[in-house]
C-alpha cells in the first residue's frame, strides 16, 4: 500500500528503525536509497524491520551520494539473502537502456527486485524482455510519467510515487498547504499502492545552508476537505539571522503548540506529537536532525492510523 520514500540519511534511517514494528502492522513498505558508503544506519534500520517481520525496498544503484552498487550488492547477498523481506530496488534512469536495466534484474534475481522508474523511457522494450505481467513483480513510478507508459506493465504491482513536498525557503512558506490526496485517489490512478517523500521532499542536498527562519513540518488529514492530507509549517519569528538556532526553534514550538491546543484540532495526537510537547515544557532543542525525525514518524503515524484507527 503506502511506499514511503527515504533517502539513506542518520535521521532517516533512525525513523525506518522507530517506525519499524507500525509500518508492518499497516502493510507499509519503505523504499530507502542509501547515499552514504558506511552501512552501519542501513543495517540496523534493515535489522529492525526484519525483527519486526516487516518489508522494504533497498535501492542498489543509487542516483544521489557514495554508497556504491557493488557494496549494496554484497550487503543484500552477505547479510539478508534468505530474507525475501529485503527486495533489491533497482532504479531506471534516465541513462539507461532495457538490457542494462535487465541486466541488473538478473544480477539480483535472488532479492525479489522491485523496479523504480526515475527517467527511464524504453517502457516497450524492458517490458517484452521481462515477459507476461506477473502479481508478485512491483514496478515503482515517479509520477513524472503518464498512463501510457505505465499500462505497459498493468497487471503487475504498481506503486506511484508523488512528492507532496513543495521545498522552499523555510521563511516563505504558508502557515497551511495542501499536501496530497494521493491516498485516497490511487486506486483510481489504476495503481495498487502509493508513496511519497514525507516531508523532506525529493530534492537532495547533502546539507543545506544557515538557517534563518526555523520551521517545522507537521502533515494532518482534513476531514473538511474530503481526508485530504495538509501540511502546517510552523515557523520563528526571527527570520533576519541565522543566529540561536535553540531560540528560533522554541518559536516554532510554541506557534505548534497554540495550534495542537485549539478546540478540535485536526493534528493526530501522535507518539511524535507528544514528544513535541515534552520538548516545549523542557525548553529543549535536540537539533534540527531530530526535529526531521519527528515530523517523519508524525507522517507515518498519521497515515497509518487514517488507514487503521485502532493503529
Amino acid at each position: 500500500m503506502y511506499h514511503p520514500y527515504f533517502r539513506g540519511k542518520q535521521f532517516e534511517l533512525i525513523t525506518i528503525r522507530e517506525m519499524a514494528p507500525l509500518m508492518k502492522s499497516a502493510g507499509f513498505r519503505p523504499i530507502i536509497e542509501p547515499v552514504r558508503d558506511t552501512f552501519s544506519g542501513l543495517h540496523k534500520a534493515l535489522d529492525a524491520v526484519v525483527d519486526a517481520q516487516g518489508r522494504a525496498i533497498v535501492v542498489v544503484n543509487p542516483h544521489y551520494g557514495d554508497a556504491e552498487e557493488h557494496l549494496l550488492t554484497e550487503l543484500l547477498a552477505n547479510r539478508y539473502l534468505d530474507l525475501p523481506a529485503v527486495s533489491a530496488g533497482i532504479l531506471l534512469k534516465a541513462e539507461m537502456n532495457a538490457e542494462e536495466a535487465m541486466a541488473c534484474f538478473h544480477k539480483h534475481a535472488n532479492h525479489s527486485p522491485v523496479f523504480i522508474h526515475a527517467g527511464f523511457t524504453d517502457a516497450k522494450k524492458l517490458s517484452e524482455s521481462l515477459g507476461p505481467p506477473a502479481r508478485d513483480r512491483c514496478h515503482v513510478f515517479f509520477d513524472r510519467y503518464g498512463k501510457l507508459y505505465q499500462r505497459h506493465f498493468k497487471g503487475s504491482h504498481r506503486v506511484l510515487l508523488k512528492d507532496g513536498f513543495e521545498k522552499k525557503r523555510n521563511a516563505d512558506y504558508e502557515p497551511v498547504e495542501r499536501f496530497s490526496d494521493l491516498h485516497l485517489t490511487y486506486e483510481e490512478e489504476g495503481m495498487d499502492g502509493f508513496g511519497d517523500f514525507l516531508i523532506v521532499g525529493d530534492e537532495y542536498s547533502e546539507s543545506g545552508g544557515p538557517a534563518y527562519a526555523i520551521a517545522i513540518h507537521l502533515t494532518f488529514i482534513d476531514p473538511d476537505q474530503d481526508d485530504v492530507m495538509r501540511i502546517y509549517h510552523f515557523k520563528s519569528k526571527r527570520q533576519d539571522t541565522p543566529k540561536d538556532p535553540a531560540g528560533k526553534f522554541a518559536e516554532a514550538l510554541d506557534e505548534m503548540m497554540e495550534t495542537l491546543n485549539e478546540p478540535h484540532s485536526k493534528v493526530l495526537e501522535s507518539t511524535a506529537v507528544q514528544e513535541f510537547r515534552a520538548l516545549h515544557e523542557q525548553g529543549h532543542f535536540p537539533g534540527l536532525g531530530y526535529v526531521k525525525k519527528l515530523s517523519m514518524n508524525h507522517h507515518i503515524e498519521t497515515l497509518a492510523h487514517f488507514f487503521d484507527p485502532a493503529a
